[in-house]
């Protein structure tokens, strides 16, 4: 059982970084679509609790140390290369979006330039990566507790007591900007997304784990948290959309309508769950390529950090918003194969 909570924190951690833990993704994926906005959350809950366990079950079956290897099992040869650019590009993308997410975080609570938080969130990145992978695992899996404790409470204290009701409510958050059609697509595009956002660390987790039976319901538990986190972060933004839909990042902005001090408190959380995803995406990405562990790793590593800290200054927001919704369409390859590998597994290595 402790292994499988292990597993079942670090994959949430994954998948939780910048945008999930703000409120950003929430409120454009789930909030602008008011009531229907909960229907989506169902749907997320089911799809993340099915396609985590197969990752991990992949993971763990094939005992692969990248996500290479499985992926072109799965997908075949010539949609094994699309299908793995995919996720090569995901992953060095989402982690420009969380150094982005560090540097808005201590921007919008403390007020420090948002260079600042993006530097610091490279050092700690780099200095986790020079880990080994179990390590890195227990590290993610570490903050995650405190996240979900803190959803919980925040979510409960913003239901009981907002001064209105949610059918007032719901023509405001209809009107929150979103590049999303309607909430089944933007369901759909969500559970994509972070699935070609957590698939390569994913699967590398669960090549760690020998016992099968484990590693799928690690990946079976943290994706039902996961869904479960996101229908309590849409009802507190929900619940407080007149005052935070104008916020970066409106989880913090509902903590502060809260108290002040327990804002620093989330703030610190949110910055070790970006921690969290930048990790997971950067060595992930590294090792896609190189053999973790070794000089070139590091290096290669190192350099990819300095390149995102380039393009993390195209803005937190704006690359949320452009960049996921993408990433969500392309990501349905992906999708698409663990659906068809799930009824038919490869052989154990």
């Amino acid at each position: 059982m402790k292994e499988i909570l292990k597993m079942s924190s670090a994959f949430i951690g994954i998948v939780v970084g910048a945008g999930f833990a703000s409120g950003n993704e929430i409120m454009t994926y789930f909030t602008s679509f008011g009531y229907a906005g909960m229907m989506g959350a169902v749907i997320c809950t089911a799809l993340f609790a099915y396609l985590g366990m197969t990752l991990t079950r992949l993971g763990s079956r094939m005992q692969t140390i990248s996500h290479k290897d499985v992926i072109y099992k799965i997908s075949g040869r010539y949609a094994g290369v699309v299908v793995d650019g995919i996720i090569i590009f995901t992953l060095f993308g989402v982690g420009v979006v969380m150094l982005a997410g560090a540097g808005a975080n201590l921007h919008q609570q403390f007020g420090l330039p948002s260079y600042i938080g993006s530097l610091l969130m490279i050092v700690l990145v780099f200095m986790t990566v020079l880990m080994n992978v179990d390590k890195v695992v227990a590290i993610i899996g570490s903050v995650t507790p405190f996240l979900i404790l803190t959803v919980i409470i925040v979510s409960a204290y913003s239901i009981a007591t907002m001064d209105t009701t949610f059918a007032v409510l719901n023509p405001v958050a209809n009107a929150l900007p979103t590049t999303l059609p309607n909430w089944l697509i933007s369901a759909v595009n969500y559970v994509s997304f972070n699935i070609a956002l957590g698939a390569s660390m994913s699967i590398v987790m669960g090549g760690a784990e020998k016992n099968e039976k484990i590693a799928a319901w690690g990946g079976f538990v943290g994706g039902l948290g996961l869904g479960i986190l996101i229908l309590l972060s849409h009802l507190a933004i929900f619940s407080q959309v007149e005052y935070v839909s104008e916020s970066e990042l409106p989880m913090l902005a509902v903590m502060n309508n809260i108290s002040p001090i327990f804002a620093v408190f989330m703030a610190v959380i949110l910055y070790g769950m970006i921690f969290n995803t930048a990790v997971s995406m950067f060595y992930a990405f590294g090792a896609r390529f190189i053999q973790s562990g070794t000089m070139k790793f590091k290096l290669f590593v190192a350099f990819s950090l300095l390149i995102g800290y380039a393009l993390s200054f195209f803005g937190f927001t704006n690359l949320v918003r452009t960049f996921y919704p993408i990433v969500g369409y392309l990501g349905l390859f992906l999708v698409a194969a663990l659906i068809l590998a799930s009824f038919r597994m490869p052989k154990k290595v």
